[in-house]
């Protein structure tokens, strides 16, 4: 036991030594597009509805800091990032046929850590990524039998190329998928019909970055 506690202090105390340590900050775009493969119909007590995703892609904001450790060629990235993004979907009543246009804005705090090596000029990374809801996205039906409901927490996987400039600039592609497919579920409080909704869509995020 004394040998091993010995040679963890040894590598926790050489790490600085051979590693590199870099603090930056970074923003960017995403372009985002549903999966929803087929249309949904929920029913109320009074009404029923039919729920189809817009195909169309959406775009979203991001942005906040990293810590990018190099160390024998390969380096560890975990970023705290703000990010929007927009849902949208048609809902139609049943019973009177009226479709509307239904938004849904989503704020979160995205944990992506990623792990990269660089080939030439390029780096290749590739990462979980954790998302936290931190507010609450207006509900697509307004009957008060309906209600959404939310996950908090989803897990998910980023994956892209990037490259530097001048030791300073940073600049990444990325594609970022759901590890669960369901994230949002509309429910009558009966609880007798539910839909579930996907809103963690796939994406494609570019950022750029300024590295200290």
């Amino acid at each position: 036991m004394k040998k091993l506690i010995v040679i963890v202090f040894v590598v926790l105390v050489s790490i600085p030594a051979f590693s590199q340590i870099k603090f930056g900050l970074k923003a960017g775009v995403s372009t985002t597009s549903l999966s929803m493969p087929s249309i949904k119909t929920i029913t109320s007590s009074t009404s029923s509805y039919t729920v189809d995703a817009l195909k169309s892609a959406k775009y979203g904001f991001h942005g906040g800091a990293f810590i990018r450790i190099t160390l024998f060629g390969v380096y560890l990235e975990p970023e705290l990032l703000f990010s929007t993004r927009t849902n949208e979907y048609t809902v139609t009543n049943v019973q009177s046929t009226v479709a509307t246009i239904e938004k849904q804005n989503f704020n979160k705090l995205d944990i992506p850590v990623m792990v990269g090596f660089k080939l030439g000029p390029i780096r290749i990374n590739a990462g979980p990524s954790a998302s936290l809801l931190i507010n609450s996205p207006k509900d697509l039906i307004s009957n008060p039998d309906l209600k959404n409901n939310y996950s908090k927490m989803t897990i998910g996987y980023q994956a892209g190329v990037g490259f530097d400039l001048f030791q300073r600039l940073t600049f990444d592609l990325r594609y970022e998928g759901s590890l669960k497919k369901y994230q949002n579920q509309i429910q009558n409080l009966a609880g007798t019909t539910k839909v579930n909704l996907d809103d963690r869509p796939n994406a494609f995020l570019f950022s750029v970055g300024l590295m200290f």
